[in-house]
């Protein structure tokens, strides 16, 4: 029996999902329950800097300061996540969703309705999703049940980092036992 993910838990792409819209994704839960489980993907950032949709919000966007896709669920509405040092309070709008235990940082959902302002002087980073990944109750531990994914701790650098096109090697890479042999296996074994 496979257990629900949590909120600040990695799902990566195992070879065998087979849906294209998350094909070698990197998705971090940001909630999960009985009703079911709502993450944002890592690794797919656009073209599109978040100062063209969001102005106000731009110039305190992580690096690169791009719009990640987010998911293929409401894709033209917009998703932020934040990072506070550990000992700062969290500012108006913000809702926690896990610390990270090797930094004592804490990971979570930032209200872009609130000032601008406010948020820059509280966090260490930001970064904004359009859209997001959504399962229902039962649905996620289906898929999980199926290997589809995989199911492994976050970092603060897995969701603020610089480089999304690596990160699935990188959180692969850095598990223990059969996860990191994953990355040598071929995507298509009939290819081999």
């Amino acid at each position: 029996m496979v257990s629900r993910p949590r909120p600040g838990d990695l799902l990566v792409a195992s070879p065998a999902l087979t849906d294209p819209s998350f094909d070698r994704t990197v998705v971090l839960v940001v909630d999960s329950d009985d009703d079911g489980a709502l993450g944002v993907v890592l690794n797919r950032p656009t073209p599109v800097t978040v100062g063209e949709v969001l102005p106000d919000w731009g110039p305190l966007v992580s690096q690169p300061d791009v719009l990640h896709q987010g998911g293929p669920v409401s894709s033209d509405s917009a998703l932020a996540l934040g990072v506070l040092p550990a000992e700062v309070d969290p500012p108006v709008g913000w809702r926690t969703m896990y610390v990270d235990p090797g930094t004592g940082r804490c990971v979570g959902l930032v209200d872009l309705d609130a000032p601008p302002e406010v948020v820059a002087g509280a966090t260490a980073a930001v970064r904004v999703f359009a859209g997001y990944a959504g399962w229902g109750g039962q649905q996620i531990l289906d898929e999980l049940e199926e290997g589809a994914w995989y199911v492994v701790p976050a970092t603060v650098e897995d969701v603020f980092g610089a480089d999304a096109d690596g990160l699935r090697e990188r959180v692969l890479r850095r598990q223990p036992g059969m996860l990191a042999w994953v990355l040598t296996k071929p995507v298509d074994p009939e290819l081999n």
